[in-house]
């Protein structure tokens, strides 16, 4: 099950510093100058999710596997790039791939480091790429319209409710509103899905802060978090200097230490895996037993065969019911046999809602 989130922004905002530190390694190459990623650079990264750790000590569990998410470095955009400005189309169509967008925004000075726009705005900046993103979905919307409309005159349903969905993102984008800001109704949703536009997609804002600012923030965050909120997206502040110099700590006893000593509880980057976990509308389920405890990912909303389904295919054909206990219980109870005792394992059939957090055993035949 893959879903990936595309790291976004202007050029030297910190994007490929930000990357390098979600994945701990230094394959996207930071460097001060723009366009010094070309090519996206894919990591995955685990969940932060202190609930494994629990699952697996009262399992007794020999090994330990996170749920992952997926992030992807994409080159700086520039103004002009819907156009092809800079290296435009290729990042374009990066984005285009992705399922949510991790928008960075510099909310720092540095006299050393450059800033395309030549002074620090970040409400701007998000607007500069906010706008060539609806630009090039009104040129994708625009041909697409084009197309589904002979379909539509000739009396076909789906072309029918297509065009009307295209109208209306249409209308939405020539005034000034990202596609996301549409109303879609149920049956339109697969067909806007497969627009694939980028104006579409989530966002969570990423404000990168010098370290004197990373408790805090600064006048530049408090704008950034205002049109945040506006937008209803998110937004976290986070210094990635300081997240890229913690990826290097060897344990885990040496980054808590490194935090404390600048006033941070945990890193900013396990906000960010979490909050992109949410943005994409994801939960999680676990499974345990002698030999591992494993964490799934699932959407939210799926039934117990979809949740099955996410471990095999088969899981899914066949599948006859879930044994479940809430996360709560089998910490509360002390483990997976005293909630079967307690009468707090539940048989779940096909329409069970999945909660994040169930403890689950499938039950399946082919």
């Amino acid at each position: 099950m893959g879903f990936n989130c595309g790291i976004v922004g202007l050029p030297n905002v910190g994007k490929s510093t930000l990357f390098n530190a979600l994945t701990a390694t230094a394959a996207a190459q930071a460097a001060n100058f723009p366009f010094c990623t070309i090519e996206p650079n894919v990591g995955r990264v685990a969940l932060p999710d202190a609930r494994l750790d629990m699952i697996a000590k009262l399992g007794g569990s020999a090994k330990i596997v996170p749920t992952q998410l997926e992030f992807v470095d994409i080159a700086g955009l520039v103004k002009g790039a819907s156009k092809g400005e800079g290296l435009g189309n290729q990042f374009l169509a990066n984005i285009r791939e992705t399922d949510a967008i991790i928008h960075v925004l510099r909310c720092f000075d540095d006299p050393n480091i450059i800033h395309v726009m030549g002074s620090v705005d970040p409400v701007r900046d998000a607007e500069i790429v906010e706008t060539e993103l609806m630009l090039a979905d009104m040129d994708s919307v625009e041909r697409q319209i084009k197309t589904v409309e002979k379909k539509a005159k000739s009396g076909e349903k789906e072309a029918k409710i297509q065009l009307g969905l295209l109208e209306k993102v249409k209308v939405a984008l020539e005034a000034g509103k990202p596609a996301r800001t549409v109303e879609v109704a149920d049956d339109e949703k697969k067909l806007f899905k497969m627009m694939a536009l980028m104006s579409s997609k989530p966002v969570l804002y990423v404000l990168n802060v010098t370290e004197d600012d990373a408790a805090t923030g600064n006048e530049w965050t408090k704008k950034a978090e205002e049109m945040a909120k506006a937008q209803g997206a998110g937004s976290v502040i986070i210094t990635a200097s300081i997240e890229s110099e913690i990826a290097q700590l060897g344990t885990e006893e040496e980054k808590k230490e490194f935090l404390e000593t600048i006033g941070l509880t945990e890193p900013g980057l396990n906000k960010i895996i979490r909050e992109g976990y949410k943005l994409l509308g994801l939960q999680t389920y676990f499974t345990v037993g002698p030999k591992e405890a494993r964490a799934w990912t699932v959407r939210k909303g799926a039934k117990g065969p979809e949740a099955a389904g996410v471990i095999h295919t088969d899981f899914e054909r066949g599948y006859i019911r879930a044994e479940v206990i809430a996360y709560d219980d089998f910490v509360a109870l002390g483990g997976e046999q005293q909630a079967k005792d307690a009468g707090k394992m539940r048989q779940e059939g096909k329409e069970y809602l999945v909660h994040d957090g169930d403890i689950m055993l499938f039950r399946f035949n082919v």
